[in-house]
């Protein structure tokens, strides 16, 4: 199956919001074996919106929208699609109950919103999809000839919770009916790594790089990681899976200790998840990330049993005054130093009384650099399970170098309780 995807919306268009829902979509569909072959985004113009579709209907005869589902002026997604369709639009009584009943469930003061009935405005002989995660139903509407159109909300956690309580089950159903119970998939499996740049670690891939056993190899840089995409096309869902699972098996042998987890794996939640088989609990003392490390490890839920808290020593006076930094160090070697940062990582082990002590301290940019400390110079060191410090020179703009110190310093830490 074919199905082309439309993200409405002037915020698309504008910039303000990143489209995460054609990407989510894709990943979605292409797990059940069906075929994404055009994606585009319009503004919330009603005949812009009628132009996409129509395209997309002529192509494919199968087309999923986002956007324009709600109450306000600029939802113009249904009434440009019934036209399309040639439906008339008429009021759905038990949606507008439902919307009711929600409104004071969730105990929401005054009278219930006169414009809220725009979202029970429904295109003749249309089926709706019941949203339980908001208050915009999702639209099936399908012609004579068997073409059809889903409209979704936009809003991503609605969207994904919709797709996948009432869209993906009928997807899958036709899907299935045309193609056999094991029909062919695209499937990608993602490995995550850090500490290695992108063309290193081609270098270290060697010809896996190139690709694995017939699949494509996708390098994907971030501030913080190079992910490691390997995708199957075309071969039934089991096949695909034990195909994905040896190429794995030979990247993550090959990169070793680079690797930190797959898919959506956080590297703050796999330290955390470390020290709580081990009962080690971890503070930290931070300068030039401003307590970025610790929002890192506090994103975490349950992140309280390991992560006891930390001091941010951005001035030398804090410095001295909580973590005993000498003056003789401060003039002798400077803030950003191996002595600086391991005298932080000790002492605020010890007066937290943690099993293990971070300390960043570095020149973020983008002035305060000098020709033996220039920008992007941070020192991490280490206290507890070991005793280590780290130079690095990292690059980008001021928040992406503080980002880098603060992943490095995470994976100083995983890779000490790996090695030990």
């Amino acid at each position: 199956m074919k199905i082309e995807i439309v993200t409405i919306g002037d915020e698309l268009l504008l910039g303000f919001t990143i489209d995460t829902n054609a990407a989510h979509l894709a990943r979605e569909l292409a797990a059940i074996g069906v075929e994404i072959t055009h994606r585009s985004s319009v503004g919330d113009n009603s005949a812009d919106i009628a132009d996409a579709v129509g395209q997309a209907i002529e192509r494919t005869g199968a087309v999923i929208t986002t956007g324009g589902l709600g109450p306000t002026a600029d939802d113009m997604t249904k009434p440009a699609i019934a036209q399309l369709f040639g439906r008339a639009m008429h009021r759905d009584e038990e949606i507008i109950e439902s919307m009711k009943a929600r409104w004071t469930r969730l105990k929401r003061t005054g009278a219930f919103p006169e414009s809220n009935i725009a979202q029970a405005m429904i295109p003749d002989g249309a089926e709706i999809l019941p949203n339980r995660h908001g208050s915009a139903p999702g639209i099936w509407l399908e012609d004579e000839r068997g073409r059809w159109v889903a409209m979704l909300p936009g809003v991503p956690r609605e969207m994904r919770g919709l797709l996948a309580d009432e869209l993906l089950p009928r997807i899958r159903a036709r899907v299935e009916k045309w193609s056999g119970a094991d029909i062919p998939v695209i499937r990608s499996r993602t490995l995550r790594t850090t500490g290695i740049a992108e063309s290193a670690l081609a270098d270290l891939l060697g010809d896996l790089a190139k690709g694995v056993d017939g699949m494509g190899l996708a390098f994907l840089p971030s501030v913080e990681s190079v992910d490691l995409r390997l995708t199957v096309r075309g071969l039934p869902s089991t096949e695909a899976d034990t195909k994905l699972d040896a190429a794995v098996l030979k990247l993550r042998n090959t990169a070793g200790r680079y690797v930190y987890g797959e898919e959506g794996a956080d590297l703050a939640e796999i330290v955390l998840s470390a020290c709580r088989k081990t009962g080690l609990r971890i503070a930290v003392a931070e300068s030039c990330t401003g307590g970025m490390l610790g929002e890192r490890l506090t994103a975490i839920p349950g992140s309280s049993d390991v992560f006891l808290g930390g001091v941010i020593a951005y001035d030398n006076f804090v410095k001295r005054k909580l973590l005993g930094v000498s003056d003789a160090d401060l003039e002798e070697h400077g803030a950003v130093s191996e002595e600086v940062a391991t005298t932080m990582a000790s002492s605020v082990r010890a007066m937290l009384g943690a099993d293990i002590g971070v300390a960043i301290t570095g020149v973020a940019g983008p002035g305060g650099g000098t020709a033996t400390k220039p920008v992007g110079m941070v020192w991490v060191a280490l206290d507890g399970i070991a005793t280590e410090a780290r130079c690095l020179r990292l690059f980008g703009t001021r928040d992406e170098v503080r980002q880098r110190a603060a992943q490095a310093a995470l994976d100083m830490i995983r890779r000490t309780l790996i090695r030990d």
